[in-house]
């Protein structure tokens, strides 16, 4: 008999094939082990995992940069065009101490994130805006799904016309990357309400005003949350084509310029800065969005 909340496991001296338990002629013995310990091995078995999952990343990248690099050397990659892992981070090592490439990173970072924050929050405001008229939603519809459908990017040179090539110009750029798309996301979340919980909260005495701030919001946020990681990749792009078109500081104004002098080394740094600031930036709207995740569940609970 084994007790409850136990589960009955093969002893360690029986012979496990795929499919079946089959005891060892010795002993044809089976001991029961409780069931905390089978989910510790489960929690073991994730973390051993994930390790393997960081190894072959590592080794991935080992294996791409090492064979770029030897076939470089080899001369099968022409390295005016592709250049070299080694060379590219001796460059990058010398923009870092002499450059000015922490202060283009800066400016880049500062540009995207100056946007996102400010294109989330309006565009949140804007799409939950909607639930308060049904003909006011319907008659902005439209809009929206053409001024999301408009090449945002293309206004890059209007903007920068209108705004000097500073650093304005770009924020408003990222600014407009992010601000239609939240507004979408938010207007999905109004509409997915269910009208149920609206009819029993005004059957209990609530105002309009209420309704919203009680049911609304917190429906809605989950649609704005997710929207997070497809609003910093945009606010991203809209800071560099802002550099690209005309910039006085910021990693895409030093690619650009790059190019002009035909320093292949320095676009190449250009390119994997680019590639490290978007993926730092991604994983801090990852663990924004579970903080806030966790907020909310706590909230609804």
């Amino acid at each position: 008999m084994t007790n409850a909340g136990e589960k009955l496991c093969p002893a360690p001296d029986t012979v496990i094939s795929k499919g079946e338990v089959r005891k060892k002629p010795e002993t044809g013995k089976a001991v029961s082990i409780p069931a905390r310990r089978i989910l510790y091995d489960e929690e073991t078995e994730k973390k051993v995992r994930r390790r393997h999952i960081r190894a072959g990343r590592l080794i991935v990248g080992a294996v791409l940069f090492g064979g770029w690099e030897l076939l470089v050397r080899a001369g099968l990659l022409d390295s005016y065009y592709w250049s070299c892992p080694s060379a590219i981070l001796k460059t990058t090592w010398q923009q870092l101490t002499t450059g000015t490439l922490w202060g283009d990173i800066l400016y880049t970072s500062g540009a995207t994130i100056l946007g996102f924050l400010t294109g989330t929050f309006f565009g949140a405001l804007l799409g939950l805006s909607f639930w308060w008229s049904k003909s006011y939603a319907g008659i902005s519809e439209p809009y929206l799904i053409i001024l999301n459908a408009l090449p945002k990017l293309a206004l890059g040179p209007v903007l920068v016309i209108l705004f000097g090539i500073g650093f304005p110009s770009k924020v408003i750029l990222a600014f407009l990357m992010t601000v239609i798309t939240t507004a979408l996301y938010a207007y999905s979340g109004v509409k997915s309400v269910d009208p149920a919980m609206e009819t029993l909260m005004y059957s209990l005495g609530a105002k309009r005003r209420q309704v919203f701030a009680k049911v609304v919001v917190p429906w809605s946020l989950p649609w704005i949350i997710s929207s997070l990681r497809v609003n910093i990749a945009l606010a991203l792009a809209g800071a560099i084509v802002g550099e690209f078109i005309a910039s006085e500081h910021g990693v895409g104004r030093m690619v650009i310029y790059a190019g002009t002098i035909l320093d292949i080394n320095l676009v190449w740094v250009g390119v994997f800065v680019l590639s490290i600031l978007s993926m730092v930036m991604y994983g801090g709207v990852v663990l924004l969005e579970k903080f806030l995740s966790k907020h909310l569940s706590n909230i609804h609970s």
